[in-house]
């Protein structure tokens, strides 16, 4: 069974001589809550015929019953709140001990990815930002991939996908700002073109002639904020079980998402959220899911939940994009999420079978085909 997936010393900010490269400048100034704002705000048929892959023995996990919800609502109140309303802040571990014990678990995960070629800590106005690079003789020229990752899964989540983009592409990963991970945030983000911009800012320094960009889950909302305000840095967009993109999440998922951030929560309850996000059953003994475990357990993630593409967002993104929605307990919004994606100008849109959230992992085999594919009919475009 593959693992399920997350839902979704200090360093100051970047010093004012360190400008995107774009085609307009952006000027950021520090608002009385501390995040820092920009002059400039940016506010076919879906095809559910996606090869049909082998289903595996899948065991539902049941339902947790009234004291959940008692507790829910006694608890975690707070936790909804700060959710979709909150002023964001600094990630950050809740202590020295809760890091050691996430650290640990990273480093396990990310040995089942192939030794990356460089490591890298570029430092942005809102933070360090930790990036792996893999290259090989077989790239060069080639344009290289950006992979960003789901909540609470950092790069480790790309190791059963990244062996296949490697022998023709540059890939870059990257832990996001503000979530689990070696990425040290340092200044609140307040919005999803702030978003964009820290992600501007590493692949300005990384890689400035432009990008194939592959998001899932919350990164998928990354990756279409990027996209949305750096069209002509974008060669094509990947948008795998996008959150918040096309359509919000359905609200049982929400809760679950709550319940696996609570920190004092049984961890039984923390593992029954988890594989309901995941759509799989969680199994704690998997290095991938130890350190999602240990992420919801000992972070504080400070992100900005961002808002559905509107119309006209979606179609300012001209560049050629793939949509995977999950078959399954869908958290990009299931099948109301894959024919708004049909609205952008230059798409397709799968509903994948026999997956859920976890998509990459459990459609790897058909995404080490079609991704290859689209990134080379979009560099003949």
């Amino acid at each position: 069974m593959g693992s399920v997936v997350g839902a979704f010393g200090r360093l100051g900010p970047k010093s004012t001589d360190h400008r995107i490269k774009c085609s307009y400048t952006v000027k950021l100034e520090p608002s009385a809550s501390g995040c820092l704002m920009s002059e400039r705000a940016n506010g076919g048929d879906v095809r559910p015929h996606a090869p049909r892959l082998g289903r595996s023995p899948h065991r539902w996990l049941r339902r947790t019953g009234t004291s959940l919800t008692v507790v829910l609502a006694a608890a975690g109140v707070v936790g909804i709140r700060q959710f979709f309303f909150g002023a964001p802040g600094i990630g950050h571990f809740r202590d020295a001990e809760g890091r050691r014990i996430y650290v640990e678990a990273y480093g396990r995960a990310m040995s089942a990815l192939p030794p990356p070629t460089t490591t890298r800590d570029i430092v942005t106005r809102f933070g360090s930002v930790r990036v792996y690079e893999w290259f090989s003789g077989g790239a060069d020229g080639a344009v290289p991939v950006v992979l960003i990752p789901g909540m609470s899964s950092g790069v480790p989540m790309w190791a059963d996908n990244l062996g296949t983009f490697l022998p023709r592409r540059r890939v870059l990963a990257f832990d996001a700002l503000g979530d689990a991970g070696l990425s040290i945030q340092s200044v609140p983000l307040c919005s999803s073109a702030q978003q964009a911009l820290w992600i501007s800012e590493v692949l300005d320094e990384l890689a400035p002639e432009g990008t194939h960009v592959v998001g899932h889950s919350f990164g998928g909302a990354s990756a279409a904020a990027y996209a949305h305000r750096f069209p002509e840095r974008v060669r094509s967009l990947t948008l795998l079980e996008p959150v918040f993109t096309f359509a919000y999440p359905p609200v049982r998922m929400l809760a679950w998402a709550m319940v696996s951030t609570v920190p004092f929560l049984p961890e039984s309850w923390h593992n029954t959220a988890l594989g309901k996000l995941g759509g799989a059953e969680f199994d704690p003994n998997d290095d991938m899911a130890k350190m999602i475990a240990a992420a919801s357990e000992h972070f504080s993630a400070q992100l900005p939940t961002p808002s559905p593409l509107n119309d006209a967002a979606l179609t300012s993104l001209v560049m050629p994009t793939y949509v995977a929605i999950a078959e399954r307990d869908s958290l990009a919004g299931g099948r109301s999420a894959a024919e708004r994606a049909h609205r952008l100008p230059n798409a397709t849109v799968d509903i994948v079978p026999d997956t859920t959230h976890s998509l990459p992992m459990q459609a790897k085999d058909f995404l080490a085909v079609k991704l290859p594919e689209f990134w080379c009919d979009a560099e003949r475009e």
